[in-house]
């Protein structure tokens, strides 16, 4: 069937037609396999034994397929969650390409963040006139109430100082004086993206509450930080819910993501949507308290807070009975109000669909990967439901995250045959797959080609999901989000069962209609 403008073929049965087999066949042989194929097979089922894994996790120099992205994308995704403000990158054009891409291929929803366009000339020379020139381009263009500044591994490589750089750009007449430029340096080849954002957050924060001629008043407010979390329409969302029910009004969330990552179409753009105001971020400054949603997303920003006077307390991605129950009550310490019914109803609806499922998720084994605090919160709630968390693996996972998890898993009868992984990568969980099998595997969309590989069945639960629509739209916090996690899990769990129970007369004995 000949493609023509008339006929458009889908990709998945173009390159099925036997022009395109003929072609790729060709270019394998003469370009890319110079390899005997019972050598390639050798080898293949080499790489899934117990001697490959020794060499594998000796690797140092190299890292293959790593469960995280780079500082600058955190940046990005927490300078968004600011009403009314453009985030500017200061770099090339195709690293800006790369974080918008990024998060609207998770997010489905256009993105928006400039760059100061540098190229070889400002790689030798500096870019400074690129600032000059982009910050003017930006104010002028976009009408931006704020603009934030993150850098990428070119200006972090030369030494561009944007704090410098900035302050001549005013005075060459590219912002007012008084409009606000945060800044953070975010090195794209250190951290990773929770590194990013916690550096941007601070950067913001910093730049509003040390202000000159600012002060410190204490009122009886919280402010909230989400973190970098690829559901936080939902669970944003979840969270003011859960307030609305308690009563508590008076609250700042620092990078309030919610609505721009979900707008809805009555046929305008919006360019700006949602987000903390720059009159909400400089009255956090005089909250009580200051709470973070995930640990490692955080760490210098919560104690910049508790170095101005605020109580801090950061929670590992709330998910399940015990998260939600920790983070509900502290709220209510804090603030004073108490946890009303309904809450406690939805509380025990959880509890009775865990009672409800337990016989098919109890003792099953699962792999876990993704961002520190991701893990950490899954985990706990695998173990709550009687399942297994085997293999926890962060790429961005230090020895205090391992030592944390430990003794969360040490903490359960569940958690007896995990281990925590720490800066390893996805080929190291790969390994793992092959040497010590699991149930199911739990991650991003990065996962599918372990599942290929391996034959692990995989639920994705963490950012990025870039091949499955919407889930960033549902929560995962709170007592509502934990069952919505749980529905997922049960549906792979039973997926899987009648895949493997499906074959008439033979294994269709236990192909039943009520699981």
């Amino acid at each position: 069937m000949p493609q023509s403008a008339e006929k458009i073929i889908d990709h998945m049965d173009l390159f099925r037609q036997p022009e395109y087999v003929d072609l790729l066949a060709r270019k394998r042989a003469e370009f890319e396999n110079k390899h005997p194929d019972a050598e390639i097979e050798r080898v293949a089922e080499w790489t899934k034994t117990e001697e490959y894994q020794e060499k594998n996790f000796a690797r140092e120099a190299l890292v293959v397929n790593p469960a995280k992205a780079c500082q600058p994308l955190g940046a990005v995704f927490a300078s968004q969650g600011f009403a009314d403000t453009m985030s500017f990158v200061h770099g090339s054009q195709g690293c800006v390409a790369y974080y918008r891409t990024h998060l609207a291929r998770h997010f489905k929803e256009p993105n928006s963040a400039v760059s100061s366009s540098m190229t070889e000339d400002a790689a030798v020379f500096g870019g400074l006139n690129n600032m000059i020139d982009g910050l003017a381009n930006t104010y002028a263009l976009y009408k931006p109430k704020m603009i934030v500044v993150s850098t990428t591994c070119m200006a972090e490589v030369i030494g561009d100082d944007l704090h410098s750089f900035i302050g001549n750009s005013k005075k060459k007449g590219s912002v007012p004086e008084d409009f606000p430029v945060p800044f953070a340096h975010t090195p794209a080849f250190v951290g990773s993206h929770v590194v990013g954002y916690d550096n941007m957050i601070k950067g913001i924060l910093n730049y509003f509450w040390n202000a000159e001629g600012v002060t410190r008043t204490e009122t009886s407010s919280i402010n909230l930080i989400p973190g970098f979390d690829g559901y936080s329409v939902g669970n944003i969302r979840e969270i003011k819910r859960l307030f609305g029910l308690m009563g508590v009004e008076d609250y700042t969330i620092i990078s309030d993501t919610s609505e721009v990552y979900d707008t809805p179409t009555d046929g305008q753009y919006r360019m700006y949507a949602g987000g903390t105001t720059i009159e909400e971020t400089k009255e956090a400054l005089n909250a009580k308290a200051t709470i973070s949603m995930q640990q490692y997303c955080t760490t210098q920003t919560l104690a910049y807070a508790e170095e101005k006077g605020q109580e801090v307390f950061n929670f590992n991605y709330p998910l399940g009975i015990q998260g939600t129950d920790e983070f509900l009550m502290r709220v209510s310490a804090l603030t004073g109000k108490l946890i009303p019914e309904e809450i406690k109803k939805e509380r025990g609806r959880l509890v009775d669909a865990i009672g409800d499922s337990h016989a098919h998720i109890h003792g099953k084994r699962f792999a876990v990967y993704g961002d520190p605090d991701f893990c950490l919160g899954m985990s706990r709630f695998l173990m709550e439901l009687g399942a297994e968390p085997v293999h926890i693996l962060s790429t961005g996972g230090t020895k205090k995250w391992a030592k944390q998890v430990q003794k969360l898993l040490d903490g359960s009868p569940f958690g007896k045959s995990g281990t925590p992984y720490g800066g390893k990568d996805l080929w190291h969980l790969r390994s793992l797959l092959f040497t010590n099998p699991v149930d199911y595997l739990i991650g991003n969309s990065y996962g599918k080609f372990l599942e290929r590989d391996t034959k692990t069945p995989l639920i994705r639960l963490t950012y990025p999901i870039f091949d499955r629509h919407h889930h960033h739209r549902f929560p995962t916090w709170g007592y509502q989000g934990a069952l919505t996690v749980l529905v997922k899990l049960l549906d792979k769990i039973l997926d899987d069962m009648d895949v493997r129970t499906n074959i008439i007369g033979e294994t269709d004995y236990s192909f039943d209609l009520v699981r």
